[in-house]
């Protein structure tokens, strides 16, 4: 019975750290676009690198 009186408390504040970082997380902008980096994977890359650019490169 004696540990309740460790636990629930340990309980709250690993939910209010869980609860600050996911604010933290929206006014940081994580969440502000989320579609744009599935899509870079299945888009196809048109552009050749600098580096690529020179026919006798080995790559």
């Amino acid at each position: 019975m004696t540990i309740l009186y460790v636990m629930i408390p340990l309980a709250l504040v690993l939910i209010a750290v869980a609860v600050w970082a996911l604010f933290w997380a929206i006014r940081s902008g994580q969440f502000d676009d989320l579609d744009s980096q599935g899509w870079s994977v299945v888009l196809d890359d048109d552009e050749q690198t600098p580096e690529s650019d020179s026919p006798d490169d080995p790559r």
